[in-house]
């Protein structure tokens, strides 16, 4: 299977025995999942000539001999798991160059040895940054790569390098430290939307419009009151991707295949060389375990969910019966056939993602639920399901930040849509007031709202008489329970609707995006 990258045609070429796979530049998501530096890829299959690589050019290929046996087509190309992991080949590199260091402190091999290990590698790094590396077809995911180019580097130091280290607790390695990158991404692009929501708090500080439960008009609000409460969603999936980054944070290395390493390698000392706070307690576990990937998918599914309902709003709230909000041009399409149409597919293709992320989920738990302990190769598509999540949900936030960042408020439109009948609750706190029990005065409302119905009324075209009829505890004063503004200006309790309130939420999560971009 040789892989190279073709300058001449800017994409990277796999040969496989039968098939030629191009992996072209470009800025639209892809599904074949190959990455280097953060740009995706997408591709073509074309028929080639066949390889003529034998199982004993394999890393693994001692086992066979001097056999000229093949490994069959079909498992070769499904085996071949470069074009997911070569998305981590900078961490590869740094947990190699500190595992080099590690086998130097133990004496393994010498300090030189050690640095030329290091140097070369950084040599590789470069390649890969520079898209110069060239692959063949015995490599078989990027932890191959890597060491074949560091062996034709510096020969059989080299070889020296996989010392008590077993692909088992390099992947897993190289898999947590990509993490950090990729929960640093996340919550830097949540936060991100976290401020286009502020902003537009801000800006729209005293807009009333109607809130919603059941999709019924209930009580009014302030918008920037529900614009937070998307905000303080986002919140809580920053604060569960910093969870997991710290619980997380232990480090694998040094588990072997399985039993350990029995070479006197300072698992302690590397843990602290590559940034982790301690060594997992049992190699069975550590070379098995993917709870973490499990978490962090978990992680993106619940943000894409968040994403998912404010798109949701937001689609209503665009729409002609609603009409409260307007979404820009950029982030609107037409219709093929009806020239007035204009659809939020934007948001539409929001909601949508977040059901592929979930899927991830699901696939993730359903691998790790067929196999036994320890290493298996079904772990392999943890990679798949961990990027193909995160990839979509940075391209979620990044079209939902857009939408909400450039949206226009109809702000007569929402305050119009306020009714009298959305009072109600404040007329039964009214009487509260004056004494009467709350569930009494819930039920004597009841009796206003039915006697406004029956006779074709709004709640403030009551008169005062027959709403004594109903409670004598009703006076002259029930006429300043009629302004929606006021009402709102009471529900001042921290998290409330009220004016004060919603300036203190925009205070807690400008304090919360502050310290964060501190730590990330």
């Amino acid at each position: 299977m040789p892989f190279y990258f073709s300058p001449k045609t800017n994409s990277f070429v796999l040969k496989l025995k039968r098939y030629r796979t191009s992996y072209k530049r470009s800025r639209a998501p892809c599904t074949c999942k190959l990455h280097c530096q953060a740009v995706h890829y997408t591709h073509t299959f074309i028929h080639t000539e066949k390889g003529n690589y034998t199982m004993a050019q394999q890393l693994w290929g001692g086992r066979f001999g001097d056999a000229e046996g093949k490994t069959s087509e079909c498992l070769a190309k499904l085996n071949c798991s470069l074009p997911l992991d070569s998305r981590f080949y900078d961490e590869d590199i740094d947990g190699s160059i500190a595992y080099a260091e590690a086998l130097a402190r133990a004496g393994l091999i010498t300090d030189k040895e050690s640095a030329d290990i290091g140097a070369a590698l950084e040599v590789v790094r470069g390649e890969w940054k520079d898209a110069s590396i060239k692959f063949l077809g015995s490599d078989e995911d990027v932890h191959t790569v890597n060491e074949r180019r560091l062996t034709e580097l510096i020969g059989d130091v080299g070889k020296k390098l996989h010392t008590g280290r077993s692909r088992n607790d390099q992947v897993i390695t190289d898999m947590k430290l990509w993490l950090r990158r990729g929960i640093r991404e996340t919550v830097a692009d949540l936060c991100a939307v976290i401020e286009v929501t502020l902003e537009q708090a801000k800006k729209n500080l005293d807009v009333l419009m109607p809130g919603y439960t059941h999709l019924q008009r209930a009580q009014p609000v302030l918008f920037s009151h529900w614009m937070l409460s998307h905000a303080f969603a986002l919140q809580a999936d920053c604060q569960r991707l910093l969870e997991l980054k710290t619980r997380a944070n232990l480090l694998p290395l040094g588990s072997g295949a399985l039993a350990g390493n029995p070479l006197g390698v300072d698992r302690v000392w590397l843990a602290k060389r590559l940034g982790f706070a301690g060594v997992t307690p049992n190699s069975m576990h550590a070379v098995g375990d993917r709870d973490f990937v499990v978490d962090f998918i978990y992680c993106c599914s619940l943000a894409s969910l968040h994403l998912s309902r404010l798109a949701e709003d937001l689609i209503l709230y665009a729409t002609k019966e609603f009409d409260f909000i307007k979404i820009a041009d950029g982030f609107s399409t037409g219709s093929s056939l009806m020239p007035q149409k204009r659809n939020p597919d934007s948001l539409e293709l929001v909601r949508g993602i977040s059901g592929s992320i979930c899927a991830s989920l699901s696939g993730i738990m359903m691998t790790i639920k067929g196999t036994p302990s320890t290493y298996n190769k079904d772990l392999q598509f943890d990679k798949q399901y961990a990027f193909d999540a995160f990839d979509r949900l940075k391209d979620a936030l990044t079209v939902v930040g857009g939408v909400v960042g450039t949206m226009e408020l109809n702000r007569e439109r929402m305050e119009s849509a306020l009714s009298p009948d959305m009072l109600a609750t404040d007329w039964a706190y009214y009487l509260v007031r004056k004494g009467v029990p709350f569930r009494q005065a819930h039920h004597y409302i009841g009796e206003v709202v039915a006697y406004a119905e029956k006779a074709g009324l709004e709640l403030t075209e009551i008169p005062l008489g027959e709403l004594q009829k109903i409670c004598k505890h009703f006076d002259v004063d029930i006429v300043q329970v009629a302004d929606y503004a006021i009402n709102v200006e009471k529900y001042d309790v921290p998290g409330g609707t009220a004016p004060k309130s919603v300036k203190e939420q925009v205070r807690t999560l400008q304090n919360f995006v502050k310290e964060l971009k501190k730590l990330n």
